[in-house]
């Protein structure tokens, strides 16, 4: 029997009272969750939604947004997360694509969804208790779900073209949350930080709403904040979080942080890029019983294709980690051969919670697959035990005077300069050697650096062919919700300068 709601019911019946999610002032039980996604799915029967209609959210984090896609996917509808950063064009492409008969959005997204049908607004006090969206209805009855039936749909961020949809069925699903049960060791005493965006896989499925499928907790914020992240650890004795670079940068540095005991972090984990060596120790030096675990995954997998292992971190200082136990790793060519450890090529991945492609575009989704691999089109190695090293994205490989210059190796030297608290390297195009390597960094408070001085740097660690041309400081770099530097923003910036 297949639905999300199959095991908020099995927690709701054994430990009824205990919490499931703190929001703000509000504490949901497992029984009051259970109640209120019947009653909020019984809203959306009587507004006409069925068996694989396509229901669709604009909102910040909130009860309401969780409660919304359990309710959906209880009575047998698809959930479309949208991100509340796009613009009205943007929303409306997503929502008329996948073909979506209904949209929620939170009130302060009027402009966002204007002239979009079929739009309910979700003011401040529904945020918090979704069945203030339809009083008077009816619970409505659970639909048993097959395990290649769709329960969600996640467009992602589109590059030269459209968002693809990514079509995401209860088996990726209940197969992530498997690999993550398995590999963080969750249990129902799991107290989850949920900070960033639930829109994208890293806050919803990293390990997200595993946690709930073992009856722990989740306290979800509505925007991320460092110190009340902080705050939350301690009140609430959290034990894990998913936190982008750019967040678990911000609780480091926060001037308050040691008036508040973390002791009760047992893991966090880092997405969005490599994390440099000193991130990681002074992450040790704070949260001194909690370990900080590198991951890869992508929004195609559910998230979390790979973990670092405890006690490997520094041992395996610029590798992300293992494949979990169902998911394959292969590095592939052009042509699609299999290629031996420590060569670089395409990461492809295969197992049972990779997408079986894209909404509506049989092109793309052929185009994505060597086999029943999927085409990460990302760069890296395995190395003989397995652990997986991430060298660039296919678009981000830079290509000066015929050599091949990994970004990322670049960037690590870089934040060996105590200066430097991000970086990001990009090619931008230049008449002689076809493009030449940019650095574009943030500098730690009070600290100043020149060209000359990191070219200096530089030319100890790298051929000099590697060596960035130009220095850049910025007050901070352009990301993505998962804390991914948008490095095709900063490429598009700078070549328009030319």
């Amino acid at each position: 029997m297949l639905n999300l709601t199959s095991f908020i019911r099995f927690h709701a019946k054994r430990t009824p009272d205990r919490t499931a999610i703190v929001y703000g002032d509000t504490r949901v039980s497992y029984a009051a969750l259970r109640d209120r996604i019947e009653t909020t799915a019984g809203m959306l029967a009587a507004r006409g939604i069925g068996p694989d209609d396509i229901v669709a959210v604009l909102m910040k984090n909130s009860l309401a947004f969780i409660e919304l896609a359990f309710a959906t996917s209880h009575i047998g509808a698809v959930f479309l997360p949208i991100n509340f950063r796009l613009a009205n064009d943007e929303v409306r492409y997503i929502v008329e694509h996948a073909g979506a008969k209904l949209l929620f959005a939170d009130t302060e997204f009027v402009k966002s969804v204007a002239g979009l049908p079929n739009t309910i607004f979700v003011d401040e006090q529904a945020q918090s208790n979704s069945t203030q969206l339809g009083l008077g209805v009816s619970p409505a009855p659970m639909h048993v779900r097959g395990s290649d039936d769709l329960f969600r749909l996640m467009y992602t961020s589109g590059t030269t073209d459209r968002p693809k949809g990514v079509i995401h069925t209860y088996s990726n699903f209940y197969w992530k949350c498997a690999d993550h049960v398995i590999a963080l060791g969750l249990t129902a005493e799991d107290r989850l930080l949920v900070t960033g965006p639930l829109y994208h896989v890293g806050a919803f499925d990293l390990p997200g709403m595993a946690v709930l499928w073992v009856g722990g907790m989740l306290c979800v914020h509505r925007e991320f904040d460092p110190l009340a992240a902080i705050q939350s650890i301690e009140r609430e004795r959290l034990t894990g979080a998913w936190l982008a670079p750019v967040m678990t940068s911000a609780i480091l540095s926060h001037p308050d942080r040691d008036k508040h005991d973390v002791s009760s972090i047992r893991w966090v984990i880092g997405g969005g890029e490599r994390t440099p060596e000193p991130r990681i120790r002074a992450f040790s030096a704070y949260f001194t019983g909690g370990r900080y675990i590198d991951a890869y995954g992508l929004t195609e997998t559910c998230s979390g294709d790979t973990l670092m292992e405890a006690g490997r971190e520094i041992e395996k200082i610029g590798s992300v980690g293992r494949a979990l136990a169902h998911v394959e790793i292969e590095i592939r060519d052009d042509l699609g051969r299999k290629l031996p450890p420590g060569e670089n090529g395409e990461i492809c991945l295969r197992g049972p919670k990779v997408t079986r492609g894209y909404w509506k575009d049989r092109e793309k989704t052929q185009a994505s697959f060597f086999g029943d691999f999927f085409r990460t089109g990302d760069i890296g190695y395995l190395d003989e035990e397995g652990f997986l090293y991430l060298t660039d994205r296919k678009k981000d490989l830079i290509i000066s005077g015929g050599e091949n210059i990994a970004s990322s190796e670049v960037e690590r030297v870089l934040y060996l300069l105590p200066q430097i608290r991000e970086a990001a390297v990009i090619g931008v195009p230049d008449e002689r050697w076809g493009e030449r390597p940019v650095a574009v960094v943030v500098l730690n408070p009070g600290q100043s650096l020149d060209l000359e001085a990191m070219t200096r740097h530089c030319r100890e660690h790298l051929a000099g062919f590697k060596v960035p041309k130009e220095l850049i400081i910025r007050d901070q770099l352009p990301r993505n919700p998962s804390g991914k530097i948008l490095k095709r923003v900063l490429r598009t910036e700078l070549t328009s300068r030319v």
